[in-house]
């Protein structure tokens, strides 16, 4: 079916940036799906971080705005979230997620770990 595969996940000192991608493959028309990350740290909730819609509309949690930035690159099938001004609290397991209409897919989750 569809596979979406996370990178750019690592370990940063508060105020770094990373780059995150996520490759999607197999039987999708990336290019009409909606793409989105989530995130979620041990003890706490998932939380939506930032949408890209298939026409390149854009939101984001207020607590990322500003500093984090989504896009897409349909002929790479891939969605990217830029990661700038990194705080301990952005530390958790960072996933993608493409809808259309009934079909729901997501990554398995790339960490991230910003130190003090």
């Amino acid at each position: 079916q569809v596979q979406l595969v996370e990178s750019g996940g690592g370990l940063v000192q508060a105020g770094g940036s990373l780059r995150l991608s996520c490759v999607a493959s197999g039987s999708i028309i990336f290019s009409i799906n909606d793409m989105s990350w989530y995130r979620q740290a041990p003890g706490k909730q998932r939380e939506l971080v930032a949408t890209i819609s298939s026409g390149g509309r854009t939101n984001y949690a207020d607590s990322v705005r500003g500093r984090f930035t989504i896009s897409r690159d349909n002929a790479k099938k891939t969605v990217y979230l830029q990661m700038n001004s990194l705080k301990p609290e952005d530390t958790a397991v960072y996933r993608c997620r493409s809808t259309l209409r009934s079909y729901d897919y997501w990554g398995q989750g790339t960490q991230v770990t910003v130190s003090s």
